[in-house]
């Protein structure tokens, strides 16, 4: 097969391309590199600052357009999947659809139908916007000021939204949230993806023995701090650290390219990432690949939708109990003789339910369901 990647996010579709290739196939990745990342594209998307950034941003696309034409499949990172305003989107999507074979919506980001499942008081007992029937903190920050995240309720994002979903072919969700934010309103039209972990390129490196200090991970996205719950994680790490000084050390690093991050984390135990999920998303994925235990969102929906009854090796810590995170936090580190046997489980997790060759299986056999509909 012929596919096209138009945008990026954590580096999910580059990691799709790579394995496809693998695989026989033909694949192109168009983006900006998943913005600080900088991961690996074909046609390089990145839209500089000012308006001189905008105006070379948008001489790219219409010099890239031409070589995004003729691929069986055409998979869009999120219905914004270019800097752009929407109606510009729009139209470079019309153009994808008329030139192309199938265009297919990868869910991987926040966009209107996950904002709305957030908010309807029933999807999700949490999210990033609500802790229940509360707001999240995340909710009237700076970055959610910065992020503009109230134009989802606005009319012309919500035009856009709805024109993205009458044009695309199908939805691939990569986490349970996704997923389970699509479903009522796509139906048969939305199936669970993951996310992919080039696990070939990832060392595992199993602990033989409890460690002497059990070092606590944790990487920041400076514009996403609030909205991941890293500060209230970060601030958990520290309260470990102050009561378990001797036997704990903390590494804490902030927007690493991909690269640089993966190699950081190599030599720590424990990985703090994500508050508000359900699912354990790309960092801590990438970690568990390497030997390392995530801490993160590990709820019994994303167990049930996977299929995996036995092998729970993920940390699951809840937003909603006070005290949770510190207290799993405090058994990792007195039970650090466990560690070992929590690396090895969290290794074969990810081999199983996420390795590229896996991942990449279930999009193949999505993709080729929807060319013999036709």
């Amino acid at each position: 097969m012929k596919i096209l990647f138009a945008g990026d996010a954590s580096n999910m579709h580059n990691c799709l391309a790579h394995q496809l290739r693998l695989m026989g196939h033909e694949a192109t990745v168009a983006s900006d590199g998943s913005r600080w990342m900088n991961t690996h594209r074909d046609i390089n998307l990145v839209r500089g600052p000012g308006k001189l950034g905008a105006l070379r941003y948008v001489m790219a696309i219409k010099r890239a357009l031409p070589l995004m034409t003729g691929y069986d499949i055409v998979e869009i990172a999120s219905p914004i999947f270019l800097r752009l305003k929407p109606h510009r989107i729009a139209r470079i999507f019309d153009y994808l659809k008329a030139n192309n074979g199938h265009v297919v919506l990868s869910a991987l980001a926040t966009d209107m139908v996950y904002y709305d499942a957030c908010h309807d008081g029933h999807t999700f007992r949490y999210s990033d916007y609500r802790l229940g029937d509360e707001p999240s903190p995340y909710v009237g920050s700076s970055e959610y000021i910065a992020q503009q995240q109230d134009n989802w309720k606005e009319p012309f994002m919500r035009e856009h939204s709805d024109h993205i979903l009458s044009g695309v072919d199908g939805v691939v969700a990569c986490l349970y949230e996704y997923y389970a934010a699509y479903k009522p309103l796509m139906g048969d039209r939305v199936v669970y993806g993951g996310l992919p972990i080039d696990t070939d390129s990832l060392e595992f490196r199993p602990l033989e023995k409890a460690p002497d200090k059990v070092r606590l991970f944790i990487g920041i996205q400076r514009d996403r701090h609030v909205i991941k719950g890293t500060d209230r994680l970060l601030a958990a790490m520290k309260r470990i650290h102050d009561r378990y000084p001797g036997i704990t050390e903390l590494d804490v690093v902030e927007n690493l390219p991909y690269d640089e991050y993966t190699r950081r984390m190599r030599d720590s135990h424990v990985i703090l990432d994500q508050l508000y999920s359900y699912t354990p998303a790309t960092n801590a994925l990438i970690a568990m690949a390497q030997g390392l235990v995530a801490v993160s969102g590990a709820e019994p929906e994303f167990y049930d939708l996977i299929g995996e009854q036995v092998n729970h090796p993920i940390i699951n810590v809840s937003p909603l109990v006070e005290g949770d995170i510190d207290r799993k936090l405090s058994w990792l580190v007195e039970h650090r003789d466990q560690l070992p046997a929590m690396a090895r489980a969290s290794r074969a997790f990810v081999e199983k339910h996420n390795a590229a060759p896996v991942v990449a299986q279930r999009y193949l056999d999505y993709w080729r369901s929807l060319q013999n509909s036709d």
